[in-house]
């Protein structure tokens, strides 16, 4: 079995932004590597217990070897975050973190195919008992799709000329390797002067939308802020823009001391006052300083935001 490696992103910033103390339970919804995990508990002694879950079963055991010396202070489950509401129970959790980018390991094992730094199936689940994989969305979505997917999820300006070009190329040949794509992205619209591979923003989106990345997101902040006791606080970290406003626009709602009536705009003539749910932590989110950011490229895009909630 290779080494499961990570790095944990905006690890000291996170563990602060939970406000530890000892005793209580504690949830870290996207295990990874065990990095965020093993702070808290290092942060809970010596009676804090920890809770965790991963889509990922290959990071679900390396948490595992990596906490085993907390002993019972730790139980782990194999499963999206977005069902921890049927595992825990309401308000029974002290703090949660959601880590939500793709780990180091996956990155870098070619296997997986979340990545074109070695080459490898076109595969990217997280979870690998789903179906859908990459190879399935590039050679058997129609290019409309295809197109929609790379500039909602992947940002990408050239969307519709790179779609174009890789279902013409399927036809020819379908795609089977990460390698095998990331030149044809190259090729469809060449970019010399970008200082990221050409097809970074393409993988992204396609890793998302195999994951079902921001429909589980959803169903995630709401289970994880279900299971959290008033006074506890949710960290998030995200790597992408779509990922951050759904997470901005989650707590925020909770911090309003208004509503407006379902369906109507958000005028002052139509809000009715009522209690705010949550408390904002910073009115910006926390990004990688210089210094972590050159140690470890990938934190580049990370951004963590931390919400505490109020009342149920």
């Amino acid at each position: 079995m290779s080494t499961y490696e990570h790095t944990s992103v905006l690890r000291r910033e996170l563990l602060e932004g939970l406000a530890l103390r000892p005793g209580g339970l504690w949830l870290d919804a996207t295990l990874g590597g065990g990095g965020h995990a093993e702070g808290i508990l290092e942060g809970t002694t010596p009676d804090g217990r920890l809770v965790g879950c991963d889509r990922d079963d290959a990071a679900v055991e390396a948490a595992g070897r990596r906490l085993a010396r907390f002993g019972g202070r730790v139980e782990l489950r194999r499963m999206n975050f977005g069902d921890v509401g049927c595992w825990l129970g309401p308000g029974t959790v002290n703090g949660a973190c959601m880590d939500l980018g793709v780990s180091s390991h996956q990155i870098d094992t070619a296997s997986r195919g979340f990545s074109f730094q070695g080459d490898g199936p076109l595969d990217m689940r997280m979870d690998r008992r789903s179906g859908l994989t990459a190879a399935d969305v590039v050679n058997g979505w129609e290019e409309s799709e295809l197109a929609r997917v790379f500039r909602e999820l992947g940002d990408e300006a050239d969307a519709g000329r790179i779609a174009r070009f890789l279902a013409r190329e399927r036809e020819a040949r379908p795609f089977t390797g990460t390698a095998q794509l990331a030149s044809a992205i190259q090729r469809a619209s060449p970019r010399p002067w970008q200082r990221t591979h050409r097809a970074t923003q393409c993988f992204q989106a396609l890793r998302m939308v195999v994951n079902a990345e921001l429909e589980s997101l959803g169903r995630g902040l709401e289970g994880v802020w279900g299971v959290l006791a008033p006074g506890g606080r949710l960290a998030v970290i995200t790597f992408h823009s779509g990922e951050d406003r759904l997470v901005k626009g989650f707590m925020r709602e909770r911090a309003m001391e208004y509503r407006v009536p379902a369906g109507q705009p958000d005028v002052p003539e139509l809000r009715e006052p009522c209690r705010a749910r949550a408390r904002l932590l910073g009115r910006r989110p926390v990004r990688a300083c210089a210094a972590e950011v050159a140690s470890n490229p990938r934190s580049r895009s990370a951004q963590l935001r931390v919400a505490e909630k109020l009342e149920d």
